[in-house]
Order: C-alpha cells, then sequence, then structure tokens
C-alpha cells in the first residue's frame, strides 16, 4: 500500500493530506495521530453512507448510535437551513468540545460540515473523508466551508482547516459515472492552470483515467492535491495566488445561481466555466486559439454536459456581479494565457464578457453532438 502524506500550510495549524489506495482502513490509527477526541460524530449523506459507511465504520472503529448524522447533499441543500438541522442533531447526540466531526462525503458534505464545524460551540475538531473526485482533489483541502444563499454561491461561511485529510482513491470505484466524470473538470482545471505536463498527459491517457484505471488514479490525485496543497499553503484566505484556482469559477457560479442549483453539478459547471474563460481569453488577447481548442476538446472528451441554461445574458451577467470575488461590483476572472500559467483579471469591458456570453451558447449549439445536452 503505497501511502503519501501531503503537508498543508496554514495559520491556524498545519495538517495532512494523508492519501493512498486502502488510507481507509487506517482512518482510526491516523485519528489518533492528531488528537484525543471524546466521540467522534460523522456527516455524511443518505446515498454516500449505503455506498461506504461499513468501510468508514470499520476504519475509524465506529460504533454507537449516535455516531452518523446524514445531511441531504444535493447543491440545493447546501443552505442555512440544513446547517441548523445538522447543528440540532450534533447537539442532541451528545456533541461536545472535544468532539470530532467526520464529513464523509462530497463537496457539499464538506462545505456544510466544515461550516457547522467551525461554528457549533465556537469550534469542533474536524476531519474529511472524501468521496469525490472534486472532493478529493479540491474541496476538502484548504478549509473553504460555506453555503448558498439566494443571491449566489458560497456567499456564507467560514476558513476553517481539517485536523487531517483522508483521501481513499478505492472511495471512487463506488461513483456513479456522471459525478466521476464531472469532477475531472477540477482535475483539468489544476492542469490548465499549473500543470501544462499533467494537460498533456490526460491528453494522452484521458481514456484509462475514465475507465478507473488504478494505476492512473493512483498517480493523478495526489499530483491535484499537491497543486491545491501548494497553492493554499502559500495563500490561505484567498488574497492572492489562490484565486487561480477559481479558473472557470465565475462563469460556472452564475450557471450554478441562475439554474438554482439544479440543473448542473459542480464540475459540470465549471467544465462550461472554463470553456467560457477560455473564449474570454482570446477575445482579450491573451490565450492563443490553439491553446482553446486543447482546453475545449479535452474537456469534450470528459462526457455529455448538460445545456448552457436558456435565460438573458443580463442576467448571468447579474449573478457574475453577486460573486464573492467581485470588487466593488467589478467582476474578477481568472484566465490563461498559456496552459500550464493563470492570473486574476478585473477591469475587463462588460461588453466583451456579454459577446462571450452571447456567443458561447451558439458555439455549444453547434458541437452538441460532441458535447451532448441533457436536461436540456
Amino acid at each position: 500500500m503505497k501511502i503519501k502524506r501531503i503537508p498543508v500550510k496554514s495559520a491556524a495549524g498545519n495538517y495532512s493530506v494523508v492519501a493512498g489506495a486502502g488510507v481507509l482502513r487506517l482512518a482510526a490509527r491516523e485519528l489518533a495521530k492528531v488528537g484525543r477526541f471524546s466521540n467522534v460524530r460523522v456527516v455524511s449523506s443518505p446515498k454516500v453512507w449505503r455506498a461506504v459507511g461499513n468501510s468508514v465504520r470499520r476504519g475509524l472503529r465506529l460504533s454507537g448510535s449516535n455516531a452518523v448524522h446524514l445531511m441531504n447533499d444535493s447543491e440545493s441543500a447546501k443552505n442555512l437551513q440544513t446547517v441548523e438541522s445538522l447543528s440540532r442533531s450534533l447537539v442532541k447526540s451528545g456533541t461536545d468540545r472535544k468532539s470530532v466531526i467526520v464529513a464523509v462525503g462530497g463537496g457539499v458534505v464538506g462545505d456544510v460540515a466544515g461550516f457547522v464545524a467551525a461554528s457549533l460551540l465556537r469550534g469542533v475538531a474536524l476531519v474529511h473523508v472524501p468521496t469525490t473526485v472534486v472532493a478529493q482533489v479540491d474541496s476538502s483541502i484548504g478549509g473553504k466551508s460555506g453555503v448558498n444563499l439566494p443571491e449566489g454561491k458560497n456567499l456564507f461561511g467560514a476558513f476553517y482547516p481539517p485536523r487531517l485529510v483522508l483521501t481513499d482513491p478505492e472511495l471512487l470505484r463506488t461513483l456513479p459515472d456522471r459525478e466521476f466524470r464531472g469532477g475531472l473538470a477540477e482535475i483539468v482545471k489544476h492542469a490548465v492552470i499549473a500543470d501544462a505536463a499533467m494537460f498533456a498527459m490526460l491528453e494522452k491517457n484521458l481514456e484509462r483515467v475514465l475507465r478507473r484505471d488504478r494505476a492512473a488514479l493512483g498517480e493523478l490525485i495526489p499530483r491535484n492535491i499537491q497543486i491545491k496543497a501548494r497553492v493554499v499553503s502559500r495563500d490561505e484566505r484567498e488574497s492572492g495566488l489562490r484565486e487561480i484556482l477559481n479558473f472557470g469559477h465565475t462563469f460556472a457560479h452564475a450557471l450554478e445561481s441562475v439554474t438554482r442549483f439544479r440543473r448542473y453539478q459542480h464540475g459540470e459547471a465549471v467544465a462550461w466555466g472554463m470553456i467560457a474563460a477560455s473564449f474570454l481569453g482570446h477575445e482579450l488577447g491573451l490565450t492563443r486559439a490553439d491553446d482553446v481548442s486543447r482546453i475545449v476538446a479535452l474537456i469534450r472528451r470528459l462526457g455529455p454536459l448538460p445545456a448552457w441554461p436558456r435565460v438573458p445574458t443580463a442576467t448571468l451577467l447579474k449573478a457574475m456581479r453577486s460573486d464573492k470575488k467581485a470588487r466593488g461590483g467589478v467582476v474578477r476572472f481568472v484566465l490563461s494565457p498559456r496552459i500550464g500559467e493563470a492570473r486574476s483579471y478585473d477591469s475587463i469591458s462588460s461588453n466583451v464578457v456579454e459577446r462571450v456570453l452571447h456567443f458561447t451558447p451558439h458555439l455549444i449549439a453547434a458541437s452538441s453532438r460532441l458535447l451532448g445536452s441533457p436536461n436540456a
């Protein structure tokens, strides 16, 4: 069993991402290394717990009827009502300041459980056991937690780093195909912003990755964790460098918001967002045409995506201005001058953005046989 320990720096205390096939079996031992806790409280969702609950119980040596708390993990349930319901359930079960909350699931479970851990009793220890591609390579690392408001995505939350992240690629074997393929968009994102060699490797070996080849995932997952860990260790609170992790996300969050978080899985929205961001970079003369073509071609190979929403361009622009990265109503975009690099840009003319929003769905329609359009 090849286990990698990837350090992450945090002002609240450094922690490690322990990654490798079978690492879940070592969960109790790894948990004991980071602290002595009065009890363990697992937060998960019904579908995730059905798939991996027995493995988690064995790994954590978990017992007791109060140990597991289940929540709806759909994006539309990532709200303050879920935070209140989960918090009350944890309090009733006897959670105290020496407890540890173990988030077992994807990005929604991790974000909500993280926000609850940051807030309940003014702070309870947190551990992540991510079970989706997005969570394993992105959302479980860096301490971001929070929920959506009707006005936009992730507008209410906190920075709250975990004590430990346990990342087992074997957990991805139970993931539905749509979630697996959508989550690969975050891996493509990391390649675009920080690792041109990994982008070329994905172009060459994507079919192996899509088959969930153990060796391919065993290389790819830690490599992406290292990218995320390197960035957040240098900029924990997104004051500069960390913004590059939002490549495609300004568009993606708007797409999710205007469809009320019901049409897209997050990775699918990010996939469309990266396409739009690549077009925007080209419109501004920043991104070369051949790089745009490579990015779009690789995203297409991930599989079909839900259709671009039939909403006015002005509606999408309004949603972008509510994005948490906006400053004084000025929308900020992360763009890639070349594959392997990215920077933040502001003061981009709204006319240019509007033009990109206008022609993107037309290009999508022209490529519909390649991209697919379920849920149109």
